[in-house]
């Protein structure tokens, strides 16, 4: 067992305990989603014997080798990168979340392979809330037509939004940007008929202004695993 990994695990848990006292009362704390792309498998082993359920991959050629080799850990496998569309029904057969839904016919492609299979899979919806250019998502003002349409989609569960902001080290400016996914969300849900439960937003670096403003899920990898080489 590796003494750095399991002395992280601990300090994110730590850190996501602190930042989940500050909630206000009734609100839900936080699922750690660990995000092991570019990590062996032997280190999600790892990671799993110390409890750890919940894995984000982002390449599903990568993503499925390792599933292979931990077909005998229940692990709960969320895919959380680009989506290409010759891809989807090996992300539909093997993912029980995907994050990164940004397009309508990628969730059609994804809602056929889930028909085909007899499955339904958890959606969330990518929104580029920093409206950067070299980042995948929908606009904001594009979210709801996409969230209506996806909705109706029958083995699609629409659970919420995800979203990557603009890194920066200023705290108020890191709330400020996920406060902008929770307000989307809010609106969203005076639209939908079934409302959205997921808010899957902050990283290594930003979790604490992410679960101030209401996140469901973090995604931490470098935290956790250490920086990628």
């Amino acid at each position: 067992m590796s003494t750095n990994l399991a002395q992280n695990f601990q300090q994110v848990c730590q850190r996501l305990e602190q930042a989940s006292l500050e909630l206000a009362a009734g609100a839900a704390a936080p699922q750690l989603l660990a995000v092991s792309k570019y990590h062996s498998s032997s280190l999600i082993a790892e990671l799993y014997q110390l409890g750890q359920v919940a894995f984000a991959e982002s390449y599903v050629q990568e993503a499925l080798s390792k599933q292979q080799e931990l077909e005998g850990l229940a692990i709960e496998w969320h895919f959380i990168g680009p989506i290409q569309s010759n891809k989807t029904k090996q992300i539909a057969q093997h993912f029980t979340w995907v994050h990164s839904v940004d397009r309508l016919k990628v969730a059609e492609r994804l809602n056929k392979a889930c028909a085909d299979s007899g499955r339904r899979l958890n959606i969330c919806l990518q929104v580029n809330i920093s409206r950067e250019a070299s980042k995948s998502g929908c606009l904001p003002e594009e979210l709801p037509a996409l969230a209506i349409a996806v909705q109706s989609l029958p083995y699609l569960q629409l659970r919420g939004l995800m979203a990557i902001p603009n890194p920066t080290e200023d705290i108020a400016e890191q709330r400020a940007n996920f406060a902008k996914v929770a307000a989307l969300q809010a609106q969203l849900n005076q639209i939908l008929d079934d409302p959205l439960d997921t808010l899957s937003m902050g990283m290594s670096n930003d979790l604490e202004a992410a679960v101030a403003e209401g996140a469901t899920y973090v995604r931490i990898g470098t935290a956790l695993f250490g920086a990628r080489t």
